[in-house]
């Protein structure tokens, strides 16, 4: 009886049905092919997942961790805390096409320039892609620095479940 009594509720609430088929909609920006979203609209009855910050693998052991040479210049770790979260994704049965939201924390080593084309290099390896054309809205800040010293990428994402 309360199923029966649920279920007419969830149709005559308008949250079964064509609601639920419902696509997340992605605008982009006009006249432009940065691979970002300008913004991005989840509809209802949708599960919002938020992962927390990921960061570098290590990509050579025999270096100082307190240095980048452990860990890579930015397009590697960019590609390595993207493997990271594609990965995350994968045991919590989503994907990068399920990426919604997208902050990114990089580092410039001192004395240099952020390496913001060695970052798009990276995210455009799993973003904006014919096999990965979903793009999420995205904002990227340069941080005087991250837990470890030899870390220029770390990357939180938040993605839906329809």
């Amino acid at each position: 009886m309360i199923k029966k009594f649920a279920i007419a509720l969830a149709l005559t609430a308008g949250l079964a049905g064509p609601a639920l088929a419902q696509e997340v909609i992605r605008h982009t920006n006009p006249g432009s092919n940065f691979p970002i979203a300008r913004a991005v609209e989840v509809p209802a009855g949708m599960t919002t997942v938020y992962l927390s910050g990921a960061v570098p693998s290590v990509v050579d052991p025999a270096a100082d961790r307190a240095t980048t040479a452990a860990y890579g210049d930015m397009e590697t770790q960019t590609v390595s805390v993207l493997n990271s979260i594609e990965k995350t994704l994968a045991d919590l049965d989503l994907t990068m096409g399920d990426v919604i939201k997208m902050q990114a924390f990089l580092v410039a080593p001192e004395g240099t320039k952020l390496d913001f084309e060695g970052f798009m290099k990276g995210y455009t390896q799993f973003f904006g892609t014919a096999e990965q054309p979903n793009l999420p809205s995205r904002s990227v800040m340069t941080v005087a620095g991250l837990v470890s010293p030899g870390w220029l990428v770390e990357i939180e994402v938040t993605a839906v479940r329809p």
